[in-house]
């Protein structure tokens, strides 16, 4: 019997990652931002206009690793890849979020986007094969 191991397992009492996103010439920036994990996928929030929005528009591929609240790894990275969720996806990602995170993504942080006037975009990472 094989037990098939969900690559995001590490991050699932994880609150921050470090997320890599790759620039046209292939230069990695990293981000870090709040994870949820629900099985074999992971969600995490931006908005619009942010530059990892774009980055991930033009390359899916992301690493991830978990770090402090300031961005510092504290261990090692995982390749995934990152795809915008819509509707029903998006708002289940949205409620991952909240849960997990009462505060600051069930009001802190969608009460800033509403008053910076931002789209928020939910986001899943998946393992780079799926």
């Amino acid at each position: 019997m094989t037990s098939t191991r969900s690559p995001f397992e590490p991050f699932v009492r994880q609150r921050t990652i470090l997320l890599t996103t790759y620039k046209r010439d292939g230069t990695p920036v990293g981000t870090p931002v709040s994870i949820v994990v629900e099985g074999d996928r992971a969600f995490f929030r931006t908005y619009d206009a942010a530059w990892k929005t774009k980055r991930m528009r033009n390359d899916p591929r992301v690493e991830i690793a978990p770090s402090t609240v300031t961005g510092k790894p504290t261990g090692p990275a995982v390749p995934a890849r990152a795809a915008l969720l819509t509707g029903a996806e998006a708002t289940r990602a949205a409620r991952a979020l909240a849960r997990k995170y009462p505060f600051l993504h069930g009001f802190l942080v969608p009460l800033a986007h509403r008053v910076k006037r931002y789209t928020t975009l939910h986001y899943v990472l998946t393992a780079p094969g799926e």
